[in-house]
């Protein structure tokens, strides 16, 4: 090759070698600042507020949820204290369901409710994103909480010996996380964060990035803080910061400290790409975040104008978006009058300065309602605006008599919403920031964008099931109480709903979206009125024909399949069972169809329409396929004639085309009459057939020394019509899959048989069987009904659960 040609190649190669290096740099660019999704949320505020739209019903009613002091945590106050005992606090802080976490009592009552409440919350956060929490066991799942005011063990002079096991880990900040990883056996980042005030939101800011760099798929974030003792109100009151009546007012003319509360919230997030590809809720999109310092400034906790400027122009750069993208802020806006005109003065040079008279920037905070939540601050106000994209609306901020004269508002243009104020959708993205200021000088501020248009998220193919074909609904609890009240909530949310959603729909949301916990009932019906009549029996604890549950002095069985050999009934009766069986189950008409083509192939003549062993045998390996497929493993399988090749398939022993061979080989044999095959019928499909090990038990009435590989062994299971001895009831479940008419296995027996197998030992991945697209909708369903008991520390030498 010439000189010239040599560097002609080079310079291609080189050329090639560029454009790969830029389109690499760009994807990692790309990477860098991808939408990060809100997948779902849930929380814990004052006024009652158990819920992201109990949240909404108190910020969009204008309600204000500050209260006297709880009188359920043996709070000692002085006399006279300096300070309005009122405040914005949880309603039912020691309540805990500790069974269902496998906590016992006393380690129970040693571990602070907030750890407590964000287990509860976690397992919530995770149903609501339509996951079944089981499903994320060993995933690089992240969990990144903003942990304050740790003061549960202060409540203790001295501590008892039975609690110092324990106490350590349960008021540790790291084990808010920790635990939540722990009990969800997550594998990716547990990190707890505490800057005060600001936690919450750093712990999003450090969750979006850690999805970003690829360190977790997905990422439970957020925080929150319980006041276990009145400390806090006595440290700000000698601050002097709180408010006479205990009400934030931010921005007001009237502001005159804060407000403080108490709140836990977590939100689950999932890079915007995998949430479309998995077919998960896409609430918001988080744009961009960021995060800086205060630093040397007027004093270690007073607020610094330039810095929050700076973090707020770090967090559009990071979104990629200028000031006039934004719609509103929900504010850090505590009340205090300082800080408020400070925080006030930074808006205006960042989103208002030069913005449109006719397009503020509204400028509102959830702290009118709560208090200030200190760690749950934060995710709060995200979750407040989550439900202002939904509800097309940005709700109105308590307390505001007049704007604070402390601020020059004429120098830019930003509003108080004052009142509510109509928020359409239009053809810019509908945006907002979040800012969150601490005494510790972390200061963040996070760009949450509304959620795309719903037709552009995910697979919607209809999942629909035509209504003469049965469905089944499952639901489980660690409890038989929580179970009544899990259908309780179930029979409530169906009957509210408008409109009512297929009952296709609600078996695929209960199969993909809960995880199978031991107490389990299974409700079968074609029609949602049959179903909900059902559900409603199981929640006042009755027993209806529809309905299979768990026994409450029942041990776990194990479980036997029996495929049997001879077909039975008439071709119309066949041809119906079949079709019943592929309209319900598309796994099922797979499984069936690829058995009949393998069948034809080893067949002198097509497989025939009329009952015959070749066409039960395609039933049994479809009805085989359908249950690996939904998770099932037989402890001990049995069958005769081709009902044992079918068994044999089943174990793993012979693979689908061997097996069809073997009992087209049988069918070809038998169909000739007279005496049983002489053994060496068989020898030439045997020779060219592959065994293997088996991976589940497969049980022979051959003598114990012949292998399953020899002719002997088939010639004695394909001559003879003698079943194998039955598993005794008393330890094992029976699945006798039958023979075609009369004993017909239609898909309400097969659905009835795999109900009495889910609720009596074996577990039953419904998920497959109700799948009828690759990402068919899921629907909202009540979160689990945690069944919760007291559980307090004392300050005396003893303690008890109360």
């Amino acid at each position: 090759m010439a000189n010239e040609e040599k560097l002609v190649e080079y310079l291609k190669w080189t050329t090639a070698e560029l454009h790969q290096a830029q389109q690499q740099l760009r994807e990692l660019k790309a990477a860098q600042h991808e939408p990060v999704a809100v997948v779902s949320t849930a929380c814990r505020l004052p006024g009652k507020t158990r819920t992201p739209d109990d949240l909404w019903d108190l910020v969009s009613e204008g309600r204000d949820a500050v209260t006297g002091f709880p009188d359920d945590r043996t709070w000692e106050l002085p006399e006279e204290p300096p300070y309005a005992q009122l405040g914005g606090f949880l309603d039912d802080a020691a309540g805990f369901d500790a069974g269902f976490f496998d906590i016992g009592a006393t380690e129970a009552v040693a571990t602070e409710p907030l750890q407590r409440l964000m287990l509860h919350l976690a397992w919530e956060t995770v149903e609501r994103g339509r996951i079944a929490p089981h499903t994320l066991r060993s995933t690089l799942t992240g969990v990144y909480v903003g942990a304050t005011g740790h003061d549960y063990a202060t409540r203790l002079e001295t501590a008892p010996d039975e609690l110092l096991p324990y106490l350590g880990g349960g008021t540790s900040g790291s084990l808010v996380s920790g635990r939540i990883a722990y009990a969800l056996g997550l594998e990716g980042p547990a990190i707890s964060v505490d800057t005060a005030c600001s936690s919450s939101l750093v712990a999003l800011h450090l969750a979006c990035q850690a999805l970003r760099r690829g360190e977790c798929g997905l990422a439970l974030a957020g925080g929150g803080t319980v006041m276990s003792t009145p400390h806090t109100f006595h440290a700000f009151a000698h601050q002097k910061s709180l408010a006479q009546d205990g009400r934030c007012k931010p921005f007001a003319a009237a502001a005159d400290g804060m407000g403080l509360g108490e709140g836990v919230g977590l939100v689950l997030l999932e890079r915007l790409s995998d949430a479309r590809r998995n077919g998960h809720p896409v609430l918001a999109v988080i744009r961009g975040s960021a995060v800086n310092q205060d630093g040397a400034g007027y004093g270690l906790a007073a607020p610094n104008g330039p810095s929050q400027q700076h973090v707020i122009r770090a967090a559009l750069a990071d979104a990629g978006l200028t000031p006039d993208q934004v719609d509103a802020v929900e504010a850090h806006g505590t009340g205090t009058p300082i800080g408020d005109a400070i925080e006030v003065q930074a808006l205006l040079a960042t989103y208002g300065a030069g913005r449109s008279p006719d397009r503020p920037l509204w400028l509102g905070s959830v702290k009118s309602n709560t208090g200030h939540t200190q760690g749950a601050a934060g995710t709060a106000a995200l979750i407040k605006m989550v439900q202002a994209f939904r509800h097309d609306s940005l709700p109105p901020t308590l307390h505001i008599d007049r704007p604070t004269p402390l601020a020059a508002w004429k120098k830019g243009a930003v509003r108080l919403l004052t009142e509510a104020v109509d928020w359409p959708r239009r053809d810019e993205p509908r945006r907002v920031g979040i800012s969150a200021f601490a005494t510790s000088g972390t200061n963040a501020h996070l760009i949450l964008e509304e959620p795309p248009a719903p037709d552009a998220i995910g697979d919607t193919a209809a999942d629909t099931v035509p209504t003469a074909l049965p469905v089944a609904w499952t639901l489980s609890a660690r409890t038989p109480e929580a179970l009544q009240e899990q259908a309780k909530a179930l029979v409530t949310h169906l009957t509210s709903a408008d409109p009512t959603p297929p009952p296709a729909e609600v078996a695929h949301s209960l199969a993909a979206t809960r995880s199978p916990l031991e107490h389990r009932a299974v409700l079968i019906g074609t029609d949602g009125a049959g179903l909900l009549a059902a559900t409603r029996a199981l929640a006042a604890g009755d027993d209806h024909p529809d309905l299979t549950r768990t026994p409450l002095d029942a041990d776990p069985k194990k479980t036997a399949w029996h495929f049997d050999g001879l077909p039975q009934g008439d071709a119309a009766s066949a041809a119906s069972a079949i079709a019943d069986l592929c309209a319900a189950f598309p796994l099922f008409a797979t499984a069936f169809d690829e058995a009949r083509s393998l069948l034809d192939t080893h067949l002198a003549t097509p497989l025939p329409d009329t009952p015959s062993e070749p066409l039960h045998f395609a039933v049994h390996t479809a009805l085989a396929r359908l249950l690996l497929a939904a998770g099932l493993h037989a402890h001990t399988l049995t069958g005769t004639g081709v009902g044992h090749i079918a068994a044999a398939y089943a174990a793993g022993v012979l693979g689908l085309d061997d097996a069809c061979r073997l009992a087209a080989a049988h069918a070809t044999a038998t169909a000739e009459g007279g005496a049983p095959p002489a053994p060496e019928t068989y020898e030439p499909v045997l020779k060219e057939l592959t065994f293997r090990p088996a991976t589940l038990a497969l049980t022979s009435t051959a003598p114990a020394d012949t292998p399953v590989t020899s002719p002997g062994y088939w010639h004695h299971h394909l001559t003879t019509t003698a079943p194998g001895a039955s598993p005794a009831p008393e330890t094992h479940t029976l699945l006798d899959l039958g023979t075609l008419p009369p004993d017909t296995p239609t898909a309400r027996t097969v659905l009835t048989a795999l109900a009495r197998l889910h609720t009596s030992g074996g577990t039953v991945d419904w998920t497959p069987l109700t799948r009828r697209a690759p990402h068919p909708p899921t629907l909202d369903l009540p979160t689990y009904p945690f069944q919760a008991t007291r559980y307090w520390l004392h300050d005396h030498t003893t303690h008890t659960a109360v």
